[in-house]
């Protein structure tokens, strides 16, 4: 299986089942920017259930922007925020202290473009997994691919309707499973199960 698909925040399980179980991998890099969409925002399992956390653009005047060009808003202290939120969701899950020095390097470096730091986690999180995945990127944006799975609505949470099988959370006691958040939140539960749990998942979107 060939796919296309975006690089986002801290990707969905959704989108690593899709990575791990494809021969070739293609990034989409010359697509334009939509709000609202895992480009910039990842979903984990807070002490309150659902908790999004999202990353602060720079406005642009321009009616269409390329993704690759979008700035990150570095006036606001988000990485302090988001990694705070990451602690209290996770400082008591079985491998966050694993992987926590990992995680923080991410989060004490000020990235300038969004790809760029998408790409770099990307690369983190399998190093966490203790996996390579060569991948190759887009040079011109086609509206419908051949020879591709277009696994590129994945980065609208909204249109992912991906349901992985149930493994323990957290907060399974006070508000259940809650299926396909960010990667983390399985890599914090699973360590380096979170593969094989990957590689088990049915791609059925």
């Amino acid at each position: 299986m060939n796919i296309l698909l975006h690089p986002t925040y801290f990707p969905s399980i959704s989108q690593y089942t899709a990575l791990l179980q494809a021969e070739t991998i293609t990034f989409e890099k010359e697509d334009n920017f939509q709000k609202q969409t895992n480009r910039n925002r990842m979903y984990i399992y807070s002490p309150n259930g659902v908790q999004m956390l999202n990353i602060p653009v720079k406005h642009n005047t321009e009616p269409h922007q390329k993704y690759k060009d979008v700035k990150i808003e570095n006036a606001f202290d988000w990485q302090k925020n988001h990694f705070k939120s990451l602690e209290a969701a996770y400082r008591t899950s079985p491998f966050f202290e694993f992987f926590e020095d990992d995680m923080r390097t991410i989060f004490e470096k000020k990235h300038e473009f969004m790809m760029d730091l998408n790409f770099e986690i990307f690369e983190i999180i399998n190093d966490c997994l203790g996996i390579t995945l060569p991948y190759s990127t887009t040079q011109e944006y086609f509206h419908e691919v051949e020879n591709y799975t277009d696994f590129r609505p994945l980065a609208n949470g909204k249109k992912d309707t991906f349901v992985n099988e149930p493994y323990t959370q957290v907060f399974n006691e006070k508000h259940g499973f809650i299926p396909n958040l960010s990667i983390l939140d399985l890599l914090f539960n699973e360590g380096r199960h979170t593969k094989d749990y990957l590689l088990e998942q049915k791609l059925l979107f």
